[in-house]
C-alpha cells in the first residue's frame, strides 16, 4: 500500500515521464504570471527542472538535491528550524516555501536575487549547502546522456521554470471569497475580520499570495543589544534596512513550521504571540508593529483564519 507520505513524489515521477502538462491557475490566485521573455515556460525544461530539482548530483557528495531541503510533502520546505547542508553543515536562516514564488519580485529572506534563475543555482554554489561550482555540475551532468549538452544557464532556466509551476491555491479562503460562505468557519470569518483590522496583518501580508513582497523588521534578529543577523542591510547597505526580512507568503503557512527567518517560534500559536506583544523593540523596528491586545478568543479565531489558508498544491504543469 502507498503511503501518504511517498504520493507526492510517486506522482511527481509519473509527471516526468509524461513531460509537464497543462492545467489551470488555482483558485485566489493571479492569472498573469511575469514569466521572463527570455525564458518562456515549456513542456521540455519544465520536465527537465523537475528532473534536476531530484537531482543529488548537484551536490558534492550527492546527497542531497533541491527536493532535501524543498520537500512537496512539507510544502517544499523542510521543518528545520535552519537549513542544513552536506556533511550537516548548518546555515542560519530557515528554509522559505518555493510556493507561488513565480510572484516574487525578489528571492532570498534577504532578497538578493532578482531573479529565480539565479536564486535556483545559488544553494548549488553555496560551500554550507550543496558546495558545488557550476562548472563541476555540468561536467558531472554531461556525463549522462540524457544531459550531454546542458550549460550553466541552462541549468538555471530549468529549474526556475519548474519552480514556477509550483502553485497552492483553492484554499478554504479563495473558496469563501469566491461565495462559498461555509467554506470557512465562524471562527475563521472572525479571524478573517482580526487579520484585516485589529491585528493588522494586512500591513505586510496582502494580495492573492498575503505578502507585499517588501522588507520588514519585526525584531526577531535582535538580541541584547545587538544584531544576530543583518539581513537586507547586506543586500542594500542602508542602516534602516539592518534586521529587516522578506514578507512570507501565509499560504500553506500551517504546514511550513517552524517560522520567521530563523526558524525560532515552533508553531503558530508562538507566532500570534509575537506579534500580539509588538514583535522585539529594536532601533528599526517596523512602525506598523505595536502591541495588540488581542483576548484569547481573538487569538484562536485569527489562528482558525491562518489555517484557512491551507490549500491545493500543483506543480509541473503548463498553463
Amino acid at each position: 500500500m502507498r503511503t501518504p507520505a511517498l504520493l507526492p513524489l510517486l506522482l511527481l515521477a509519473a509527471v516526468v515521464a509524461q513531460g509537464a502538462v497543462r492545467g489551470s491557475i488555482p483558485l485566489g490566485l493571479d492569472a498573469y504570471r511575469p514569466i521572463p521573455e527570455d525564458n518562456p515556460l515549456t513542456p521540455a525544461k519544465i520536465a527537465l527542472g523537475r528532473k534536476l530539482f531530484f537531482d543529488r548530483r548537484l551536490s558534492r557528495d550527492q546527497s542531497l538535491s533541491c527536493s532535501t531541503c524543498h520537500q512537496p510533502r512539507r510544502s517544499f520546505t523542510d521543518g528545520r528550524p535552519v537549513a542544513v547542508g552536506i556533511e550537516g553543515r548548518t546555515g542560519a536562516r530557515n528554509v522559505p516555501t518555493l510556493i507561488n514564488r513565480v510572484y516574487g519580485k525578489s528571492h532570498f529572506l534577504d532578497g538578493r536575487a532578482e531573479s529565480l534563475e539565479r536564486q535556483a543555482i545559488e544553494p548549488i554554489q553555496n560551500p554550507k549547502e550543496m558546495d558545488m561550482t557550476l562548472e563541476e555540475v555540468v561536467a558531472r551532468l554531461r556525463r549522462d546522456r540524457r544531459t550531454s549538452n546542458i550549460t550553466s544557464e541552462e541549468l538555471a532556466r530549468a529549474l526556475a521554470s519548474y519552480v514556477r509551476t509550483i502553485l497552492s491555491g483553492n484554499a478554504p479562503i479563495d473558496r469563501y471569497m469566491n461565495g462559498e460562505r461555509e467554506a470557512l468557519s465562524e471562527e475563521a470569518r472572525r479571524g478573517l475580520n482580526l487579520f484585516r483590522g485589529k491585528a493588522n496583518c494586512t500591513a505586510c501580508h496582502v494580495g492573492p499570495n498575503f505578502s507585499d513582497e517588501g522588507f520588514h523588521n519585526s525584531g526577531v534578529a535582535w538580541r541584547d543589544g545587538q544584531w544576530l543577523d543583518p539581513g537586507r542591510f547586506v543586500v542594500t547597505g542602508k542602516e534602516a534596512d539592518r534586521g529587516a526580512f522578506k514578507t512570507p507568503t501565509l499560504r500553506e503557512i500551517a504546514r511550513t513550521a517552524p517560522y520567521m527567518h530563523n526558524g525560532s517560534l515552533a508553531t503558530l500559536e508562538e507566532v500570534i504571540e509575537f506579534y500580539n506583544r509588538g514583535g522585539n523593540r529594536n532601533p528599526y523596528l517596523d512602525p506598523e508593529l505595536r502591541p495588540l491586545n488581542l483576548s484569547a478568543e481573538e487569538k484562536a479565531a485569527l489562528l482558525a483564519f491562518l489555517q484557512s489558508l491551507s490549500g491545493q498544491i500543483q506543480e509541473g504543469m503548463l498553463n
